[in-house]
């Protein structure tokens, strides 16, 4: 009996074939599927957050499809296959794992955390001969915030961190007061684009020391302001509103306390 892997993996291989495949499967390259390799993890994600597991799992092949498809790329580029790809992560899995496979002894999620990014920074190290930085290794095309809070982390590994997260939040006020003697200096565009990045940054480190993640907590905050707004919006079409500031102000502060 053929498994669903293998069948995949067959489907994978006659649309990238080049007299019969696909057109467009045909044309594609590592730097062209990547932008819908990263939307299908962000599709992942939005059925875990709406709680639709039928969608989750229908989300989850086409994830999986776009490592198939990177697979196979770089099978006919004679680099590596999809097995060698399987392989490769249940060795990692494994290796970073000696409490489970082996007879390390990790007592708390904490212990795990710490040993896991351990053993992280010494694959990196093995890889490069030697890690010029802490910051090494963080790749650029992470989200913005969630970028910021790993190299924040990274930096606290060496002592470069607040003692908590109430020591973070002077910071954010001097982030913001920065903000306000820019504007009232004129608001030059790029000073004031480098304050907001260094406010923006310095919320993502209190969100780290929170133990919060800034990518799901903004996410999380936009719906809500959606689905606030959007019932504002119907509330005020319905009293003839308009656009008055104060009556859509009214209108929002009574969805607030409606839902709490």
């Amino acid at each position: 009996m053929t498994r669903p892997i293998d069948a995949l993996l067959d489907i994978m291989i006659r649309l990238r074939d080049p007299e019969h495949g696909c057109p467009w499967d045909r044309e594609q390259d590592f730097s062209t599927i990547a932008p819908y390799t990263i939307e299908e993890a962000y599709e992942v994600a939005d059925a875990i957050e709406r709680g639709d597991k039928a969608a989750l799992r229908d989300e989850l092949g086409d994830l999986l499809f776009q490592v198939v498809f990177h697979a196979r790329m770089a099978e006919e580029a004679g680099l590596f296959a999809f097995d060698d790809v399987a392989a490769a992560i249940s060795d990692k899995m494994m290796r970073r794992h000696p409490h489970v496979f082996g007879d390390a002894k990790i007592a708390s999620v904490a212990a795990q955390n710490e040993a896991w990014e351990a053993h992280k920074a010494a694959e990196r190290q093995r890889v490069s001969g030697g890690a010029d930085s802490v910051l090494d290794g963080v790749a650029l095309a992470f989200p913005a915030l969630l970028r910021a809070a790993k190299i924040g982390r990274r930096a606290a590994r060496i002592g470069f961190d607040w003692p908590d997260a109430r020591a973070v939040i002077p910071k954010l006020v001097e982030e913001i007061a920065e903000i306000e003697a820019e504007l009232d200096d004129g608001a030059h565009h790029e000073k004031v684009e480098d304050e907001v990045g260094d406010l923006l940054f310095a919320v993502a480190q209190l969100a780290r020391k929170l133990d919060v993640e800034p990518e799901t907590a903004l996410r999380r905050a936009t719906t809500k302001f959606e689905r606030r707004f959007r019932d504002v919006e119907k509330r005020a079409a319905e009293h003839g509103t308009g656009r008055d500031l104060d009556a859509l102000e009214r209108l929002w502060q009574q969805v607030k306390r409606e839902e709490q």
